[in-house]
């Protein structure tokens, strides 16, 4: 393993947080259980808890009452549509977010290292995050300002003249996952609030300090109860706010089965609007006549990029029979050539994982894999070390497995060889899921053919490239199981909001009236303004 400290002078030790959270405009800094947290990251003379691990500080671990709190503030804040922040004119949300994007610029540094001590984050990986997420801001920026403009137009048809803009959905109960818990949450995020719904925020289970050095450019940004930042058990707490009725919108990042137990749990699930981005099993296909080169390295990326932990992450590799041997062989000795150990270590590409269960669970899918036939190709690097899992590659993997369905969401590399690519569209037809492929070859026939019979089977196809979200123009969806909605800068905008219009005739009163509500200014929906 890699020296753990060559660079550790260069990121001391964060001061120890004890995370608040913000209700209705307020900071609170008790009146809540809380929770160790703790970084696998191992840190000399640190403080550490009995299974090793460094301990950061606390988190808020507050119970259902709290939460309704919360969802109450944001409530009284939507007042049923009416209330400031809804109707306010979009101008004056765009500087809202332009006043929260230069304060969390502020906190740049601090966020980053939370990152990368929490969960894990290789240094450049928690800096890319955090400016990616601000270059999200601006990209929202824009693309809203060019929705006001085009929706400031008017319409004639039928004998009407009409204006058609999007109004806000409501209270929205924002969540996001643990391995990119600043980025994917700020997606559903920023658009929601920019389209004039309030929010409360529920903090991913890893990826929870950094949130607190943000909390004053919330409540400074945004009228009370608009952001509502909170952190507890989501299975105790989110349940009875939902039962209750209050929250129109969930934006979701995890799994299925808990977007299941969600909506179930609303009294209207017909008006309970969901934006989803769920689990996936992204195959990779390698065809006869692919660069090798190329794909191993696409594969080494796109499999292992932050240990595995992406929903975009390659999770099942298929190659033909014919380059079966010489590609797992290749690949094999590329990823034994990762470096393991502390995220600050600039040589470092695989870091502890943050959650302390997955080694086991790693393990099991791997133990099985093998008992059903398949072979651990790399047995004398594929070892568990605390936390630090280096990656296994398994060959030969019974399509049955656990390995072969589920998403493993870590270090560990299931193959397959196939010699009909019938096999592989059946895996992929018959799979829950359907998010991204990637197919690496080079013949134009072959190559078409296979993206047509995918189409309608996942939602992305990279060609000789990993699969991936970004960029976050583009759109990040999935089929089946894998996703509800679009999430990119132009559609998240529209996911969070519904068209709405305001129409009269086309005689001299219909004219008079809305000229005179354009000359007066007196409605901040049917307007000419155009936020430049």
């Amino acid at each position: 393993m890699a020296a753990a400290t060559d660079s550790l002078p260069q990121f001391p030790l964060v001061p120890r947080i004890e995370g608040r959270i913000l209700i209705g405009g307020k900071i609170q800094t008790s009146g809540f259980e809380r929770k160790e947290v703790v970084s696998h990251s191992f840190h000399p003379g640190a403080p550490r808890n009995d299974e090793g691990g460094t301990v950061l500080g606390t988190t808020p671990n507050i119970g259902a009452e709290k939460f309704m709190e919360a969802v109450d503030a944001a409530a009284v804040a939507w007042a049923k549509g009416r209330g400031d922040w809804p109707t306010a004119r979009m101008e004056e949300r765009i500087q809202a977010i332009l006043s929260f994007r230069d304060r969390m610029l502020a906190k740049r540094e601090l966020v980053c290292r939370l990152l990368m001590w929490e969960i894990g984050k290789t240094w450049p990986d928690a800096q890319a995050e955090f400016d990616r997420t601000i270059q999200y801001i601006n990209d929202t920026l824009e693309e809203v300002k060019q929705l006001d403009r085009e929706s400031s137009r008017f319409q004639f048809a039928g004998g009407l003249v009409a204006q058609i803009r999007r109004a806000p959905l409501g209270v929205t109960l924002c969540m996001g996952p643990f391995n990119y818990p600043l980025n994917e949450t700020f997606t559903t995020l920023i658009p929601a609030l920019i389209m004039g719904n309030t929010v409360v925020v529920k903090i991913s289970r890893h990826g929870e300090l950094f949130w607190d050095a943000l909390l004053e450019a919330f409540r400074d940004s945004f009228p009370a109860g608009v952001a509502n930042i909170i952190n507890g058990r989501g299975r105790q707490i989110i349940a009875p706010a939902v039962q209750s009725g209050k929250i129109d919108v969930l934006a979701f990042i995890g799994s299925s089965k808990v977007a299941n137990q969600i909506k179930l749990a609303h009294p209207q699930p017909h008006r309970f609007r969901s934006i989803l981005a769920l689990e996936a099993k992204n195959p990779a296909v390698i065809l006869p006549d692919a660069d090798l080169d190329v794909t191993v390295a696409e594969c080494v990326k796109g499999a292992l990029s932050f240990n595995g932990q992406r929903c975009t992450a390659l999770k099942m590799i298929l190659v033909h029979k014919s380059r079966a041997q010489e590609f797992t062989k290749a690949f094999a000795a590329k990823v034994d050539s990762l470096v393991r150990g502390m995220p600050w270590d600039p040589k470092v590409s695989i870091t502890p994982l943050p959650d302390p269960d997955k080694p086991q669970y790693l393990q099991s899918l791997i133990d099985e894999a093998v008992k059903m036939g398949g072979k651990l190709v790399n047995p004398e690097r594929a070892k568990i070390e605390g936390k630090l899992f280096h990656p296994a590659i398994v060959s030969g993997v019974d399509l049955r497995s656990h390995l072969a369905q589920e998403e493993q969401f870590g270090p560990v590399v299931p193959i397959r060889e196939f010699s009909d690519l019938g096999e592989v569209e059946d895996y992929i037809v018959n799979s829950p899921y359907g998010s991204q492929a990637s197919i690496f070859g080079n013949d134009p026939v072959m190559v078409g053919g296979l993206i047509d019979r995918l189409t309608n089977q996942v939602c992305r196809i990279n060609l000789n490239s990993q699969c991936q979200r970004g960029p976050d123009v583009f759109p990040f969806t999935g089929r089946k199981a894998s996703a509800e909605g679009t999430l990119s800068v132009f559609d998240a905008l529209r996911s969070f909001s519904i068209r709405t219009m305001v129409a009269a005739k086309q005689d001299t009163e219909g004219k008079r009236i809305i000229r005179g509500i354009l000359q007066d200014d007196s409605s901040r929906f049917l307007s000419n303004n155009i936020v430049l």
